[in-house]
Parts: C-alpha cells; structure tokens; sequence
C-alpha cells in the first residue's frame, strides 16, 4: 500500500488578514522562540576554530587555490592537509570584513534563527499543532546551545532541515521536488562533513518505506513501486553529488576518517566526550529522553518506523558524543511535537491582538536594546584569549618555537600571521603527525623535558592554573618573560651565551 496520509485539520494563516497574523498568538510564539534563541547565543565567540577559518578564507581570497597543505605550524607545516569547511568559512570571513565581530555573532545568530524557525515549521507542517510545536522546539534550543556560536556546523544543519522539510513533504503529499536533494548534498559537503549524518537520515526515511506492518503503536507502510524509483534515483544522484567538490573522493572519505582514524580527537576533545548527566546539559539531555518515554507510554501517537528511527540514531549519537545533542534535538522535535497533542489547541477567536503586538514590541526591544556591539566582543575575546601578549609574541624571530595552549593556537596565527604554531584545533593534520599525542603527553606532564627538546621549544604560552604552568615555574631550566590574567609566558634559560647575546630581549607588556 502506498504511503498516504491527511493532513491534520490546522489553522492556515493564508486564510486570515496579514496585520491579523502578524499579532497573533502564533506569532507570539515565534517571537519567543526566536528571542529566546537569541537570550542564549548572545554572548561571546566561543568557538576557536573561527580563527583559522577566517584565516583559511583570507588565504583562499589571496591565493585563489584551495588550502592543500599545513602553513600555519611549525610542528606540521607542508604536511597534506584538506580543508572540509571551505565553503561554509566564506560567509564568517566576509561578514568579518564587512561588520568586524559583529558581523561574525551576527551571522551566526542568523543561522541558529533559521534552523531553529525551519524546525517549527517541520513541525507544525507535522501535527498542526502549533503549541506543542512551540514546546518541542524549546526543548529542542535548549539542547542544541551546546553547538550555539560562529560555527560551520551550522550551515550543515540548515541544510539538514531542508532536507526533513522535503522528506516530509513527500511522506504527507506523496510527491515533493526530490530533485533538490542533489545539489543540496553538494552544497552540503562543501560546507561541512555532517553531510554523512544527513544520508544516514536519508537512508532510515527510505528504508522505513520498504516494509509495512503493526506493532502495537508502532506502524510502517511499504513505499509504491513509482515512489522507490523517485526515492533511489534521488539518493544515488546525491551520492555522486558528493564527488563535486575541490578535494574530490579525499573529502568524500573525510567523515570516515575522523570516525575511524582520529581516536585521540574523538577521546579527548570535549564536545566529544559523552554526556555528563550531573551538568545542567545532562539534566536536559535526561528530560528529552523522559519525554520521549513517557509519551510512548502515555500518548496515543502512533510512532511511524522513520521517527523511531529518527529517535534511536540522533539518542545513541547524543548521550555518547555530546555534540550531537543538536542534532538529537532535530531529530527528535517533530515527533515530541505529536506526543504533546494534547495540550489545547491554538483558537483564533481568543486572540487578543493589542497584548499580542506589546509582547512583541518587548521582545523586539530586548533584542535591538542587548545585541553585542563590537565592544562587548572584542571584551569577550579579551577573556578568552591572550591578548595582552599578542606585541610581546610579534617581536620573537620566526625561527623562535612557541608551545602554545591548544585553544589559542587559530587565534595567534589569526593575529600574528608571522607566527607559527605548535598546535591548534584542526585536530586532524596534528594527530596524524604525533604532535597531538606530544601535546596530551605535555599535559599530564608525561616526559615534558624530552618532548619539549623533540620540538626545540624556546617560549611556552600557557594559562596560569595548568599542571605544566606550575611544572615550568619550579624548574630552573625556565624564567617568566610575562605573567597576566590570562596567559603566562615561559622562555627557556639559554646555556650559549652566543645565542643569549644574538636574540632579541622580550619585552614585558
């Protein structure tokens, strides 16, 4: 039997006046879900990897070649190295050159607002329910802050959401433009490797398609023989899709290494360590899953196979990478959106449109009245990262090497393009070398003395509260050039007095 099914009866804005739904209750709603979006991503440029992603586009805008190699450490420099963002870099880079910070917080913003609506219309096309939309979607934001701020990963999940809107449409509607899929895989690829999660997604809709059945509240109905040959023509012209891409079948393979070759990135950097259920964000992660179980128990949704599916691939991929929560959240929201059907319904006739149109103004106001200015983010930035170093590096000769702090290592070339560093969070080129592993080593304080001579390390830059900081303020070996808030800069006691006397003396900011 051929997948068919009616729509539930929803209110369909079309049919009212367009002043009349810009006041309505529903479109209170979306403006609290939007500012609430905005509450949370507001503040800061969190992400390190920004820094050598607009780096990346300076060099891709100069040199007009994509990136091949490493030109930014000392440790792995000409090493092959491909650049699986490049696409999705171009827009932070303009966005900084036009607007500066702002720009950057600015488009991120824009992103997570457009995920964020896109999600509450896939749900409300879902159940008509435009409450309960409104509440999985809550649900969904509050999971998904882990990923908030200037990242590339959220292009990955617009088109993510692009892709659920015209599955939908094809499970509700029967047709939907299939055609689209392809090129949005190959602008998918080109702008990040979470393409790979977005054809698993791909291939649970399709395969729960291909059996029917009942058990209990669960339901599948077989796809007709027209809608396999659209959904087959479909998936495999997206596969091939993915081979338009400047790093050709090395970009295809891209996921798969990193899942398979990069153990030391997936084990020690945080957004991939698994869920911690004593944090706020476990305590979240463990009320998505209580919702999920108790609407099974208690709802009388039918699930449909796909949105089990959905369920099971975006909950595995959440608890055990934290990251992931996002797309979980995703996921997930469509089919919580059902399972709280029963929370009344939106009735237009109690509408009150002048409290409506105070509430959005508020809110409105609060947006315009508390967006970051330059100012609030070059402060934020100051925080993070140091800074008040920056004049002090700039005047050590190239062939100086700097140990540098991981989270800084994007931010320093960024700022200095002269320098070099020891390691930054493109984890990849570093693990494959070794250096990752030197780098961990340092930390826990592993033969420092060796690894630090393996590198011939002059400078060390580090936060003050690291176990290495205080190795290096006891060892004799090692004087403080500069002590802040942020950073403390070590340089090693040079033994040849003809070296002391050819290099520069460091300057204290």
């Amino acid at each position: 039997m051929a997948i068919a099914e009616q729509q539930p009866s929803v209110f369909v804005p079309e049919q009212t006046p367009l002043l009349r739904q810009l006041l309505s209750f529903p479109a209170v709603l979306v403006a609290l879900t939007s500012t609430t979006v905005f509450a949370i991503a507001r503040t800061g440029l969190s992400d390190p990897d920004i820094w050598w992603h607009l780096r990346n586009s300076e060099m891709l805008f100069a040199r007009h070649a994509w990136l091949r190699a490493d030109l930014y450490s000392f440790t792995v420099y000409g090493r092959a190295w491909i650049n699986p963002e490049w696409l999705a870099e171009i827009p932070y880079y303009l966005a900084w050159r036009v607007f500066g910070l702002v720009g950057i917080k600015a488009l991120s913003l824009l992103l997570i607002e457009a995920i964020f609506g896109g999600l509450l219309y896939l749900c409300w096309r879902t159940t008509g329910h435009v409450k309960a939309s409104a509440c999985a979607c809550y649900l969904a934001i509050l999971l998904g802050s882990v990923s908030f701020g200037p990242r590339t990963i959220l292009f990955g999940y617009c088109c993510l959401i692009a892709q659920l809107l015209i599955l939908e449409k094809f499970r509700s509607q029967r047709r939907a433009p299939l055609w689209l899929l392809p090129p949005l895989y190959c602008l998918w690829i080109n702008l990040h490797g979470s393409w790979s999660l977005g054809l698993i997604v791909l291939a649970i809709f399709v395969g729960s398609g291909l059996i029917e059945g009942r058990w209990g509240k669960l339901t599948a109905e077989r796809w007709s023989a027209r809608q396999i040959r659209q959904l087959g023509v479909a998936t495999a012209a997206s596969i091939a899709a993915l081979f338009v891409n400047p790093y050709g079948y090395r970009l295809v393979l891209y996921p798969f290494d990193m899942a398979f070759n990069q153990k030391l990135n997936i084990s020690h950097v945080a957004e991939w360590s698994s869920v911690d259920f004593h944090d706020t964000r476990g305590k979240i992660a463990l009320l998505f899953a209580a919702v999920l179980f108790l609407g099974a128990l208690l709802s009388r949704h039918e699930w449909r196979l796909h949105e089990l599916g959905y369920v099971l691939f975006g909950v595995y991929l959440s608890f055990t990478y934290i990251r992931f929560l996002f797309l979980a959240g995703i996921l997930a929201a469509p089919l919580v959106a059902n399972l709280l059907a029963s929370i009344p319904q939106y009735r237009p006739e109690l509408d009150r449109p002048m409290l409506n149109a105070t509430v959005i103004a508020g809110l409105l106001a609060f947006v315009i009245f508390d967006f970051p200015t330059n100012n609030r983010l070059a402060n934020s930035v100051n925080r993070d990262y140091p800074t008040e170093v920056l004049s002090q590096l700039a005047s050590l000769p190239p062939t100086e090497h700097v140990l540098n702090y991981y989270l800084w290592g994007g931010y320093l070339g960024w700022k200095i393009p002269a320098f070099r560093d020891f390691i930054d969070s493109r984890v990849d080129v570093f693990e494959h070398a070794g250096v990752l592993q030197d780098y961990l080593d340092l930390l826990e304080l592993k033969n420092p003395d060796a690894i630090l001579d393996k590198h011939r390390i002059q400078y060390v830059l580090f936060p003050p509260g690291e176990p290495l900081t205080y190795a290096l303020e006891h060892d004799h070996q090692w004087k403080i050039d500069f002590r802040g808030n942020v950073c403390v800069l070590f340089e090693k006691i040079r033994t040849d007095p003809r070296a002391a006397l050819a290099r520069p003396t460091p300057r204290n900011l």
